[in-house]
């Protein structure tokens, strides 16, 4: 079963196409990443396929069955409706199904006609075998599993949805579509306003969802967990590949060797023969010449590859500072509830600190009371001799919006520096050509972020401080700044929810969450790993403080037939020590699993990949329930 057909799609604004020839079909199940660099069509697409925008060319197939839904990137919502109303909304069929099955069941208890009652019973049989497909007997759960997932609290379920903020209200939205649960969802940046914990939720539910999805993200974590298949919008093209983005990375880039070798080889044999024809066009050797022409011009020219457009985010090489570049004594911040309390941190030189935490946890305000531009209610923050600290801040204000790119990023204490210095320094971030001389405010926020990145390697600095720089790049933007970032020899204190970007930047890193601020040696994946052993090790510890109660639970038991009697099994009768040869098994295949996972060969392999993960979630599952059979077995054996 197919459930879209998109065929020779293209769309065009101006002189240039957006895209053409853009053919895929998707099926049930399969899970879409859509990427490319800003500017390809990738929304333009999404909302084509939406139905909201219409191709210039081509025909977009939908099988009968096919219900597309596509996240919304903008909420209005009435002041009546509260987050939970909104919420329910996206299960309004379900609860429409339940309505009817309770108004049916009352007419069969009053109905005495029998031929009405045969057409009832037929009706509520109907109704009933439609909910238990849908799974909708427990609707409430799945509504408190999405809204809390995606970081809501039950205390905010009657807050009417208008008094949230637009982040929160585009939250909602989310929530609202994946309890439609339609069988095409299209996402178009669908983890923008979520902290980690919550994309990491999200991630979860899609990758286990039935759902067919199209993705658009810059989040490469989530595209590897998340898809099976990519998408790739480049020169106005679709090209697909299998597997999620780790292994559309590594293809990507051999497909890309072997273009590359192909035209090489290519070029050598027209030199020769066109050397060849040159040389003896009126020789004795006329006639092969003659031969040769004929050959070149049947040779089928293979275009030159491509890339995207590749630039290097340089900063300049920073002046010495003292070993201690920025401490913090005790220091407390908040307004009311503080968000944390007396945080001491020592940012030695050179280091590359990452700052992570739950949206509203308080790391702006952190990276803020660091810089002074906020003293701390109380405690100290201190300075190292000789540091110059240039800040990069998330809602890009640094940036005049009135002036054109070449004056937004000259310093006002060199006004002796050239255009053609100052245009230079913007091509090095990818901003070239005539755009150099439009106003700031025309441009598109990848645009204005690297404008502001690149006015930060005009300042003399040995401290770069940044606030969510990647939020608007492109992957490849990514990959340049991460690269500038890693060479650059002052010391750089950041903030930012991609995960990726802290893993590959962040030499130690800085988790905020309810007020705890902990600091880390490592990347985010070293201190994840840390913290999830931490995590096991005191479930462990709980599990054998546990057995010695539920041993003794169990002879108390055997002398009291009353208590024991009353107690039902929930599993079948097994021995205790079969259960803990399983859960032994269990725990090796999954070790076994989880290496599996971070093995670059798995990656590479997507269908492979998937099928570990699969796996993984499986062994997990199964191993919560024969711990639950191990609790009963040592209790009621």
């Amino acid at each position: 079963m197919i459930l879209l057909t998109v065929r020779d799609l293209a769309r065009q604004f101006d002189s240039d196409p957006v895209f053409s020839n853009v053919t895929f079909d998707l099926r049930p199940g399969e899970k879409i990443g859509l990427v490319g660099p800003n500017g390809a069509g990738k929304s333009t697409l999404i909302r084509i396929l939406a139905g909201l925008d219409d191709a210039d060319v081509g025909t977009i197939e939908r099988h009968s069955a096919t219900r597309i839904a596509m996240l919304e990137q903008h909420a209005e919502f009435r002041s009546d409706r509260t987050l939970l109303d909104e919420a329910k909304s996206g299960l309004g069929p379900l609860y429409a199904l339940q309505q009817e099955a309770e108004e049916i069941a009352h007419k069969m208890a009053e109905d005495a006609d029998v031929a009405s009652l045969e057409r009832l019973h037929k009706r509520y049989d109907i109704v009933q075998a439609e909910l238990h497909r849908l799974d909708a007997y427990n609707l409430d759960h799945r509504v408190d599993q999405v809204l809390q997932g995606l970081g809501f609290s039950p205390d905010q379920y009657d807050r009417p949805s208008s008094q949230f903020s637009g982040g929160q209200q585009n939250r909602i939205l989310l929530a609202r579509l994946l309890l439609a649960a339609p069988n095409v969802m299209l996402l178009d940046e669908p983890t923008n306003h979520l902290d980690i914990a919550a994309t990491e939720w999200l991630e979860n539910y899609l990758a286990n969802s039935d759902q067919a999805l199209i993705v658009v993200s810059h989040d490469r974590y989530f595209l590897d967990k998340v898809t099976n298949r990519i998408l790739e919008m480049h020169r106005h093209q679709v090209t697909d590949y299998p597997g999620n983005f780790s292994a559309y990375w590594g293809q990507r880039a051999e497909r890309m060797l072997v273009q590359q070798r192909a035209w090489e080889k290519q070029q050598e044999e027209i030199a020769d023969l066109t050397d060849f024809i040159r040389k003896n066009a009126y020789g004795q050797l006329a006639t092969q010449a003659k031969d040769r022409e004929k050959k070149l011009a049947r040779i089928e020219r293979i275009e030159r590859p491509t890339d995207f457009q590749t630039f290097s985010m340089g900063f300049p090489k920073a002046t010495r500072t003292a070993d201690h570049v920025i401490e913090t004594l005790n220091i407390t911040q908040g307004f009311g509830t503080p968000l944390f309390e007396d945080v001491t941190l020592r940012i030695r030189r050179g280091e590359r600190i990452g700052i992570f935490g739950p949206n509203g946890s308080g790391k702006t305000t952190l990276l803020r009371t660091m810089l002074g531009e906020l003293p701390p209610q109380k405690g100290t923050v201190r300075l190292g001799n000789g540091v110059n600290i240039g800040y990069f801040d998330q809602k890009l204000e640094s940036v005049s919006a009135d002036a054109d790119l070449i004056e937004a990023i000259r310093p006002r204490h060199k006004p002796e520096i050239t255009p053609g210095t100052l245009r230079d320094v913007l091509g090095r971030f990818g901003l070239k050509g005539d755009m150099v001389f439009q106003k700031v405010s025309f441009c598109s926020g990848g645009e204005r972020s690297k404008v502001a990145l690149a006015r930060l390697a005009m300042l003399d600095i040995n401290v770069l401080v940044l606030d969510e720089p990647t939020n608007h790049l492109d992957l490849w933007a990514c990959e340049a700044l991460e690269a500038g970032l890693k060479s650059f020899n002052g010391t750089l204190i950041f903030v930012s929810h991609d995960r990726y970007f802290l893993d590959r930047v962040a030499t130690h890193v800085i988790s905020i969450d309810a007020g705890k601020v902990d600091y880390f040696e490592g990347n985010y994946s070293d201190y994840h790993a840390l913290h999830k052993l931490r995590a096991d090790e005191a479930a462990e510890r709980a599990a054998a403080k546990a057995k010695p109660a539920a041993v003794a639970a169990e002879k108390s038991d055997r002398g009291n037939p009353d208590k024991s009697a009353k107690r039902k099994r929930q599993f079948p009768y097994r021995r205790v020590d079969e259960i803990e040869v399983d859960i032994a098994q269990h725990e090796e295949s999954i070790v076994k699993l989880q290496a599996d996972m971070v093995d670059p060969e798995v990656l590479r392999d997507g269908r492979r990949a998937k099928q570990v993960f699969d796996e993984l979630n499986t062994a997990q599952t199964e191993l919560v329930q024969l711990y639950a059979h191990w609790e009963e077995a040592m209790e009621l054996n």
